[in-house]
C-alpha cells in the first residue's frame, strides 16, 4: 500500500493519557499495512532536544521564556532534519508531541499562546491529523508515577490542570480530541479507524 502524498500525524495531550502508547500502536498497524511510516518524538534527540530533558529533570532550572527558546531550537532541527524529508518521501510520519504542546506547557506558564503559535506556524509543517487525548491530571500522573524518570519541570497537577485547559481549547478541522480514560484498546481503535478514513483518499491503487 503507498500514499501520493506525505502524512503528518500528531498525538498530543499532558502527561500519562497514553498518547506515545498510541502512537506506538498505530505506527505498527501502519507498518503491518505495508505502509512506509516512521516514527517521532519532541524532545528530539537532537542536540537542543537533549538539552530539554536534561533542564526538565529538576524544577526552577530554566524561565519560561529560556524553555520556550529551547523547544524552538530543537523543533526548528526536527522539522529540518526528520519530517520534511520524510513527508517528502511520501511517508507517513507519527510524532509524538509538537508545538501544541508548546502552545499548552508555555502558555499555562503565562507566555501568551497566540505568540507562541505564530513563532511556530512560521516554519512548521502543518499536521494532516492531530490526536488531543485527554484525561484527568491526578489519574495521568497515577499512570506514570513508576517512572524512573521524572519531569519535575512538568508533572504537577496543579500546573497540569492548566495545561490540560489549553489542550482542550485546540479546535480544527485536522484535530480530534479523544477521552483516554478509556481502555487502550478501545482507544486505539478510534484512532485508527479515523487515520484509515483519512488515508484513503490519498492510496495509490
Amino acid at each position: 500500500m503507498r500514499i501520493n502524498k506525505g502524512i503528518l500525524i500528531v498525538f498530543e495531550g499532558i502527561d500519562g493519557t497514553g498518547k506515545t502508547t498510541q502512537a506506538q500502536i498505530l505506527f505498527d498497524k501502519l507498518i503491518s499495512h505495508g505502509l512506509e511510516t516512521v516514527y517521532f518524538r519532541e524532545p528530539s534527540t537532537g542536540r537542543w532536544g537533549q538539552e530539554v530533558k536534561k533542564k526538565a529533570a529538576q524544577t526552577d532550572s530554566i524561565t519560561p521564556e529560556e524553555e520556550l527558546e529551547l523547544f524552538q531550537r530543537d523543533r526548528q532541527e526536527n522539522v529540518r532534519e526528520n519530517l520534511r524529508p520524510a513527508l517528502d518521501e511520501n511517508k507517513v510520519v507519527i510524532l509524538d508531541r509538537y508545538y501544541f504542546s508548546t502552545i499548552a506547557y508555555q502558555g499555562a506558564k503565562g507566555i501568551d499562546q497566540q505568540r507562541i503559535r505564530r513563532i511556530n506556524e512560521a516554519f512548521v509543517v502543518i499536521p494532516d491529523m492531530v490526536f488531543i487525548m485527554d484525561i484527568d491530571p491526578g489519574k495521568g500522573l497515577d499512570r506514570i508515577a513508576n517512572r524512573k524518570k521524572k519531569d519535575l519541570l512538568f508533572e504537577q497537577e496543579d500546573y497540569l490542570k492548566k495545561v490540560r485547559m489549553i489542550f482542550q481549547s485546540f479546535q480544527g478541522k485536522n484535530i480530534l480530541h479523544l477521552d483516554s480514560a478509556r481502555s487502550i484498546e478501545e482507544v486505539a481503535e478510534e484512532i485508527e479507524k479515523s487515520v484509515f478514513d483519512y488515508l484513503g483518499s490519498f492510496i495509490l491503487h
